[in-house]
């Protein structure tokens, strides 16, 4: 999910252009904003930790452009080209080490397993709006 920041700063065809090269395929995708309810649902697992208030202030603050993206090894790929949560320790040509200063607007959201992305996919997703197309290029990559 591209959170409130990517729209502001404009940057949300860069950052999708950045997964597509990887040869990530995109099967979901839409702008929303997110209600204090469902950011509540998102961030459950956070509820009562000192930064739950800002996670939901921020995500609620604008819209986001959700998204669902395939591959082999999806999630690890994901989490490795956005690097890591903290500004400071996101290396170089990752999509945070590159365009993130603040945790707290940390401008990108992806799933930490398996198992989270289907729950997340769940909230944001209607069966009906996850398009599993013929990608004739996979073995491209």
């Amino acid at each position: 999910m591209l959170k409130p920041g990517v729209l502001n700063r404009r940057i949300v065809g860069e950052v999708i252009d950045r997964l597509e090269k990887k040869g990530l395929k995109l099967v979901g995708l839409k702008m929303m904003q997110i209600t204090p309810e469902l950011a509540a649902q998102h961030y459950a697992e956070h509820k009562g930790k000192p930064f739950y208030d800002s996670l939901v202030d921020y995500i609620t603050s604008g819209p986001v452009v959700a998204m669902v993206w395939q591959s082999d090894d999806c999630v690890m790929l994901v989490r490795k080209l956005i690097g890591s949560t903290s500004p400071a320790e996101a290396h170089p040509g990752t999509i945070r080490g590159d365009f993130c200063s603040h945790t707290q607007h940390n401008i990108i959201h992806a799933s930490d397993s398996d198992e989270s992305a289907a729950r997340e996919i769940k909230l944001f997703f209607r069966e009906s709006e996850i398009i599993d197309w013929e990608d004739n290029s996979s073995s491209w990559y």
